[in-house]
């Protein structure tokens, strides 16, 4: 490299220096290279550790250890001295060595905190190199370790810190905890794997070549890293195709996925939806130019996809009976598909195929475990209608759809709380999944309204198969059990019974009406509404409806009195007009603790994500090493603790 090219990049790299310290003035920030012994103080630190030389990040090198030649770089790094000064022949010395035959090899030292370096020694060799464009340097790292806290930022660098032993990298930081575990999963690696140099290579390269597309598509403005994004990209694509994918194709791929990055970005990345935004409210949620512009479908071709048969399953049985009543309501308005004892996988994945090739317009995946089918679809077709039953789901590309059968539960709590004779009551869980400690505690506050002195005794039909008799063996008169799937087929023990006779019988249940969902999901498309919710922020839309939209409701027995039947009618009545909301009203958990002052009602998010259950409930909400093998698939993607179970390679990565 001769002198004059030496000359022309340090008057390149000074311009982007002056450009970068008048736009940081302009704005009201720092303009030269933050300073460590500013900004850390010996109370931050809780000790200090050596790492040695390793490849760091350039991108991470924000300031320096000390204030000496601080105001020779910009925030950037890049310098800010007249070509004629001393500092700037020996930059340009430093950069006919980069391009030389020699390199810079002479490690810097840095101090690292947080993530980001500060340099000690090497402030020149950094600015060169980062006027090149260079994505790592060499780099002798004394670690500053800060003081333990619960702030989301040292929570996530003490996570970084243990993966750190395993890779050795840098450049694999996350914004969410339990990241580095999926990331493990997804490379076909068991949790406590330590990676060999072959492998470091070999993920460098391919993670060095995905941060290209990540950065175009807008990624560094965004409060996420690059291993976040790839992370994402993971769930649908496969590591070993980001080796040889085309860059052209890569772009394609995570901007069919990048909507989910976006919402990855938001403090909250789910929107649940509860009653607004449906069929009633189509005319004036579409709006004038959406009925001009966007021109809705005459007609619609849904696929329904189930991972039973109807006749083997409840669950497949009562969405099946949701399809029939579709096409009886819609019958001039739908064509519908159906592929039943679809399992999830590569046989969820041909199904869906298989159903657009044929004019599928609409997918519904009535089982959560079909979600990993869904998400591959919606990154393969941009403008396929995905739905699937399960809650709390943070995919845009796939909404997600459920009932609010806690508002079943209060009302057969207040009727279990009249009919029992001693204010003891049983309570049979399915799982810890989001939803059902709402159930329980909504049932809890409906016995405590009119029984104040009720204890409910809780039991994890997931942990014992026999908790319903074991509750009945213990002197239990009155257990609340699995919730009536269909009204059509009443079999007992179903929903709140009574111990009769050495058997059980039914008084009241509540039960899902999954048709009355369809039809008011495909109004929703038909009409507009769905469109207009699509421009909601930019997150995950999950429905999440109620006794007001009829999706769920609850069915009295013939041995209920007539006077607890009028209470009934009365509640089911309040809390569809939303003059009565089960969790308005003072609420403490099993501590002590106070929930609720009961002087507004909990969001919804609030309620979906409950895992505490009352003061009166007498029980404990399962660990997933309680739950029996049966039941684990479901908690792991269902789970109200779900980000804390490490995942399995063979299983889908949330």
């Amino acid at each position: 490299m001769s002198r004059k090219e030496a000359m022309d990049q340090y008057v390149r790299a000074l311009k982007r220096g002056r450009r970068t310290y008048k736009t940081c003035v302009l704005q009201g920030r720092y303009p030269y290279p933050q300073v460590l012994d500013e900004i850390l103080s010996e109370a931050m630190t809780a000790g200090q550790a050596e790492l040695g030389v390793v490849e760091i990040p350039v991108d991470q090198i924000t300031g320096t250890k000390t204030q000496g030649r601080r105001s020779a770089f910009s925030a950037d790094f890049m310098p800010l001295l007249d070509p004629d000064t001393e500092f700037a022949v020996k930059w340009m010395d430093l950069c006919q060595a980069h391009l030389g035959d020699e390199g810079i090899r002479e490690p810097i030292r840095c101090y690292e905190y947080l993530g980001r370096f500060f340099v000690q020694e090497g402030n020149k060799r950094v600015s060169v190199l980062k006027s090149y464009e260079a994505l790592t340097i060499p780099a002798d790292v004394i670690r500053m370790v800060p003081v333990w806290s619960e702030e989301p930022e040292i929570q996530s660098y003490y996570e970084f810190m243990q993966h750190y032993q395993l890779t050795g990298l840098y450049q694999v930081r996350f914004t969410r905890p339990g990241s580095f575990a999926k990331l493990q999963t997804a490379l076909g690696y068991e949790p406590d794997h330590v990676w060999t140099e072959e492998e470091r290579r070999l993920f460098t390269s391919g993670f060095t070549f995905f941060q290209a597309p990540f950065q175009k598509l807008g990624g560094g403005a965004l409060p996420v890293t690059a291993a976040d994004a790839l992370l994402i990209w993971l769930k649908v694509y496969s590591f070993d195709e980001l080796q040889s994918i085309p860059a052209a194709q890569l772009m394609k791929t995570l901007r069919a996925v990048w909507p989910d990055v976006r919402g990855l970005a938001q403090p909250e990345p789910i929107s649940v939806t509860t009653e607004e935004t449906q069929e009633d409210q189509e005319g004036r949620e579409s709006g004038l130019l959406g009925r001009l512009f966007k021109p809705r479908p005459g007609r619609l071709d849904v696929a329904f996809l189930s991972d039973h048969l109807p006749e083997e399953s409840d669950w497949a049985r009562a969405h099946d009976l949701g399809r029939q009543y579709l096409e009886t309501v819609m019958e001039d308005q739908v064509t519908v598909q159906r592929f039943d004892g679809v399992r999830p996988g590569e046989e969820a994945n041909d199904a869906i195929e298989t159903a657009v090739a044929r004019g599928a317009q609409v997918i519904i995946a009535t089982t959560p475990p079909l979600i990993g089918a869904c998400r591959k679809a919606a990154a393969q077709y941009p403008d396929l209608r995905i739905l699937n039953c399960s809650v709390f789901m943070p995919y845009t590309g796939v909404r997600t759809y459920y009932g609010r059968i806690y508002e079943g539960k209060f009302i057969t709590g207040a009727i279990a709380g009249i009919m029992s004779r001693d204010g003891q009551i049983g309570y049979v869980a399915s799982s810890p999944i989001f939803g059902v400690p709402a159930g329980i505690n909504a049932f809890a506050l409906g016995a405590q309204l009119t029984n104040p002195d009720v204890r409910i005794h809780l039991r994890w039909s997931c942990v014992e198969e026999d908790a319903m008799e074991r509750l009945a063996r213990a002197g239990i008169t009155l257990i609340s059990n699995r919730d009536l799937p269909t009204p059509d087929r009443i079999r007992e023990p179903w929903g709140l019974c009574q111990v009769r006779g050495g058997g059980f019988r039914s008084l009241v249940s509540p039960y899902w009406h999954w048709g009355n969902v369809y039809v008011r999901l495909v109004r929703s498309i038909l009409g507009g509404s769905w469109d207009a919710l699509s421009s909601s922020q930019g997150k995950a839309v999950n429905y999440w409806w109620g006794m007001s939209s009829r999706a769920v409701d609850i069915l009295l027995g013939d041995l209920l009195p007539a006077g607890v039947r009028q209470l009934a009618e009365i509640l089911r009545q309040g809390v569809i007009d939303r003059s009565i909301l089960p969790f308005q009203r003072p609420i403490r958990d099993q501590s002590g603790l106070l929930r609720s002052d009961g002087s507004r009602p909990l969001s919804p998010e609030e309620i979906l994500q409950m895992d505490w259950l009352c003061a009166c409930v007498e029980g404990e909400i399962p660990s997933y090493d309680q739950l029996l093998p049966m039941s684990q698939p479901i908690v792991r993607l269902q789970g109200v603790y779900r980000d804390q179970i490490p995942p399995e390679k063979e299983g889908l990565i949330l």
